[in-house]
């Protein structure tokens, strides 16, 4: 099994977790990212995946392998569902592949099986069967399915057979304005809340590294600077409006601390909000 990247003396598995879902247009999936692998296996349905803003159709039969550190995330249109099966996976080590890696950093992430297909869905019908039984020992027995689930997968993706699939396209060619104008009304609906790089990556089913480099490049600021001048703009309103304190001003526009609120006040208007703010009338 050395061609497969296998070393049997210390291939050992650790397996997270083994989940069959359902999911439908009214689920909510974030875009997130693990620290370890994600095999994901097509039972039903279809959807298109987003993988490290790169989007693939996918449907039954269809595997989805998610390294550390990629993200990934469902986009489900109207009327679509897709049943799939989720395992977990960590302590593995392949030959020639970075630790807790299951294919390259630059494979494919969509892989159709067709030669070991039936022997893959095996793998999954004993899962299936011994998650159903939960008796003594069905731990070590799942243990032992998955295992050669991960050894099949290693198979197939060895051999000639092997098909990957084709991107529907990349958002490095999507229209770069429609990702700023859907970013820049999301920031001015929702500057109130509590905002992230990570929240609005999320919210936008697009890696925060992706997000953060094409602001820069349309706009000439990262969005979180951004998100700051519209808050203070906002807080300038209120303050010149009068009627709010200084903490009441900061708590609407999305600081709990109004200490904080203040110096970046200051810092962009260079005068502090009591200064900014109207005179109480007597």
């Amino acid at each position: 099994m050395c061609n497969l990247g296998i070393n049997t003396d210390n291939f050992n598995p650790r397996v997270l977790y083994t989940i069959k879902k359902k999911f439908s247009d009214t689920s909510i999936v974030s875009y997130h990212k693990h620290d370890f692998i994600s095999m994901i296996y097509v039972l039903s349905g279809a959807c298109t995946y987003n993988i490290n803003d790169t989007l693939y159709h996918v449907k039954k039969g269809d595997m989805i392998i998610c390294n550390p550190g990629v993200y990934h995330g469902k986009i489900m249109n109207a009327g679509e569902e897709i049943m799939e099966f989720h395992i977990g996976l960590t302590n593995v080590a392949l030959e020639g592949l970075p630790r807790n890696f299951l294919i390259s950093p630059d494979a494919c992430p969509v892989i159709v099986i067709p030669r070991l297909e039936q022997e893959i869905i095996k793998c999954y019908s004993d899962i299936f069967l011994e998650q159903e039984k939960f008796e003594p020992g069905s731990e070590a027995m799942l243990k032992i399915h998955v295992m050669k689930l991960v050894v099949t997968f290693l198979k197939a993706i060895s051999s000639d057979s092997l098909i990957c699939k084709v991107p529907d396209f990349s958002f490095e060619t999507y229209d770069k304005a429609t990702v700023i104008n859907t970013l820049v009304s999301f920031i001015n609906e929702s500057y109130m809340k509590e905002i992230t790089l990570d929240t609005i990556s999320k919210n936008m089913y697009l890696s925060p590294a992706y997000i953060s480099k094409v602001f820069r490049e349309e706009m000439g600021e990262s969005p979180i600077n951004y998100l700051i001048k519209v808050r203070l703009a906002k807080a300038h309103e209120l303050l010149v409006a009068g009627g709010m304190s200084v903490k009441a001003v900061a708590r609407t526009v999305g600081y709990d601390d109004a200490y904080y609120f203040s110096k970046l006040y200051k810092k962009y208007y260079n005068e502090s909000p009591l200064k900014s703010k109207k005179p109480e009338s007597t």
